[in-house]
């Protein structure tokens, strides 16, 4: 599979197992799914009626007070004691195999293809970490929301791009399927389909 550089005009070629991939809706939906959970803390934790600090004896007698029963300080109902359905520190780690997770990154990487969104580049840097140089570059080429994958990032493109919220920088070793589906554009370098070809065997 050939596609021409979009700074050089040089032909590049890509490999087909990675970039020519049919569309595969429900393994996606389900490795994006499973990426999320895996950014969940999970560290919420409350305190239930057996954790919480107070005394375990009985406020008044069962009966004969005129009051409602009550057999702890710590109850629920009472200010100060328990939540009912305390929550504590959970995994929500879904399991998902290598070959699923490479699977649906091939997919997208596909579909990008296809709709034009995905454009390769010899390389791309700029002379001085100037957010300005960047802008002007990307407006030049017409790009608004872009993501940027590349080998290995360079000292002038990081500080370049980090006052800009509509751009971001990945290497290639961090690709993830709500990067590489959240932007209306991806840059992708010779550098970094080298790398990618070495994961993705």
């Amino acid at each position: 599979m050939e596609v021409v550089c979009h700074d050089t005009g040089v032909t590049c070629r890509l490999p087909e197992r990675i970039f020519n991939v049919s569309y595969n809706e429900p393994l996606i939906h389900q490795i994006t799914v499973a990426y999320l959970a895996r950014k969940r803390q999970g560290s919420k934790a409350q305190k239930s009626r057996s954790e919480v600090s107070g005394s375990g004896k009985k406020p008044w007698r069962q009966k004969g007070t005129g009051r409602a029963r009550a057999g702890s300080l710590r109850s629920p109902i009472w200010r100060s004691g328990g939540v009912s359905f305390a929550a504590k520190p959970k995994k929500y780690l879904l399991k998902i195999n290598k070959k699923m997770y490479q699977g649906a990154i091939k997919s997208i990487f596909s579909e990008l293809i296809r709709q034009n969104r995905l454009f390769i580049f010899t390389d791309f840097d700029i002379k001085s970490p100037k957010t300005k140089v960047l802008y002007q570059k990307l407006q030049s080429m017409n790009f608004k929301r872009v993501l940027i994958i590349t080998d290995n990032i360079s000292r002038n493109l990081l500080y370049a791009s980090r006052n800009l919220y509509f751009v971001c920088i990945l290497n290639a070793q961090s690709i993830n399927p709500i990067s590489l589906m959240s932007y209306d554009n991806i840059l992708l370098t010779v550098s970094a389909i080298k790398k990618i070809k070495v994961m993705f065997r």
